[in-house]
């Protein structure tokens, strides 16, 4: 079976994943590349691996993690989607069985918090893994007079941690936000969409989906 190693080592997506991450830059967008790619990769191992799924899917998972936003290179706009078609042509190409690249690209469609749906297993674990990757170290522009309220609220998350309790079914995003930067209701104010996409994600996958900002249960 190919595993994300095999899919890292491949050329064109190392490419593909530096330029998409390069044009973003270009027009303002918080850091997409290598370290998201592996984070969000990492987190929606272990969110598959702690909910016991087979290792089939947890696989799956983490190769979906780290190609979901490849579609960048091609435009922001519909970047699941035109992700979705890229990933098929490269997986296709190293022999992935058809069963497989479904799972995958079912997932990258499905990530974006506007037009986005829990489809399965790995879309869900792929969506609570991407959207609970807020945090300073994404920011870009560190000229603190030009942030927008995107970059804001991303440099004033000190720390953020997504956290499944399988004794309780909870998935738990847990962050901490530095309010002398930006207040709690910006977060809500830009990432309502992504909060109530997580909370359908962690449904799916029968738990139930909690958000504490700052020692605060919020949701």
């Amino acid at each position: 079976m190919i595993t994300l190693i095999d899919v890292m080592k491949n050329e064109a997506v190392k490419r593909y994943v530096k330029k998409a991450d390069d044009f973003l830059g270009v027009i303002g967008y918080t850091e997409h590349g290598e370290r998201h790619a592996k984070r969000v990769a990492k987190t929606a191992k272990r969110i598959l691996s702690e909910l016991k799924k087979e290792e089939r899917i947890i696989i799956l998972g983490s190769i979906a993690g780290y190609l979901h936003d490849i579609g960048n290179v091609i435009n922001r706009e519909n970047h699941a989607q035109s992700g979705a078609i890229l990933v098929h042509s490269i997986l296709s190409s190293m022999g992935m069985p058809v069963e497989d690249v479904s799972e995958i690209i079912g997932a990258i469609g499905n990530h974006h918090e506007e037009d986005g749906v829990p489809v399965s297993d790995v879309a869900a674990a792929l969506i609570l893994s991407d959207k609970s990757d807020v945090h300073r170290s994404r920011v870009r522009n560190l000229e603190f007079v030009k942030f927008d309220i995107h970059d804001r609220v991303n440099y004033a998350t000190t720390k953020s941690v997504l956290d499944v309790n399988q004794d309780d079914t909870k998935i738990i995003f847990n962050l901490t936000i530095d309010t002398t930067i930006a207040a709690v209701m910006e977060y809500f104010e830009i990432f309502l969409s992504r909060t109530i996409i997580s909370r359908r994600a962690a449904d799916f996958l029968g738990c139930k989906f909690e958000l504490i900002i700052n020692g605060t249960k919020v949701i």
